[in-house]
């Protein structure tokens, strides 16, 4: 038996603003599904990354050819870049800062570049995971006015009078609640996720400070 108060009824009865409402939803769905997946391959590919510096860094000849074999767009290539960037900058006004205490601000702000990049959009995750219910229910109310009016200017307040209209007005909950749950549960996830990386990346950091540190203490 077709359900004659689906989302088609929905979408063909709803006025402006309902279905601006819904729209408004499905492109928060969109963008949340987006994010999602493109963090997600974002941060495999740091995993990969993580793993081929270990297994590959440390064996090189020197920094410099460690930092060339690693691959454009790694986060550890671009904190090796800074570092030696860095160190071969300490002359000058900057050559009156401690080399330990200037080498050690190059990796800092390298490793907070990387930190940020890596919390792009997970703030829409949070927007969406924390907004999307309001935004249904308030599909839901602006329904469920529009459909009492309905009834009353028709007075009929029989049983399928009501639910039908009532019932199309909650769909914008359900949906709504859809659209939430998993933006929250992604965002939990991929937060999750950066903090492991992140883990890799500062302990890379502190073994390529050692390494400056026992590079520039070995110089005559």
């Amino acid at each position: 038996m077709n359900n004659p108060y689906g989302l088609n009824a929905l979408w063909a009865q709803g006025d402006l603003i309902a279905k601006a409402t819904l729209l408004i939803l499905v492109v928060m769905s969109m963008a949340s599904w987006y994010v999602i997946v493109t963090k997600f391959i974002e941060q495999s590919r740091v995993i990969r990354s993580g793993r081929q510096t270990q297994d590959t860094f440390w064996q090189a000849g020197s920094l410099r050819q460690a930092t060339d074999a690693l691959s454009e767009g790694s986060p550890f290539r671009l904190i090796a870049e800074k570092a030696l960037e860095g160190a071969g900058q300490h002359d000058g006004l900057l050559g009156s800062v401690d080399f330990n205490t200037w080498v050690t601000m190059s990796i800092q702000r390298a490793m907070s570049h990387v930190q940020n990049r890596m919390q792009n959009g997970l703030a829409l995750l949070a927007t969406v995971g924390s907004t999307a219910p309001f935004v249904g229910l308030f599909g839901t109310v602006w329904g469920i006015y529009h459909a009492l009016v309905s009834i009353g200017m028709s007075g009929q307040a029989s049983i399928d009078k009501v639910a039908g209209p009532v019932g199309e007005s909650l769909i914008m909950t359900a949906i709504g609640l859809a659209v939430a749950v998993p933006a929250v549960l992604g965002y939990n996830w991929l937060v999750r996720r950066n903090k492991l990386n992140m883990e890799t990346v500062h302990t890379f950091g502190a073994d390529l400070h050692a390494v400056l540190l026992g590079s520039q203490s070995s110089r005559p």
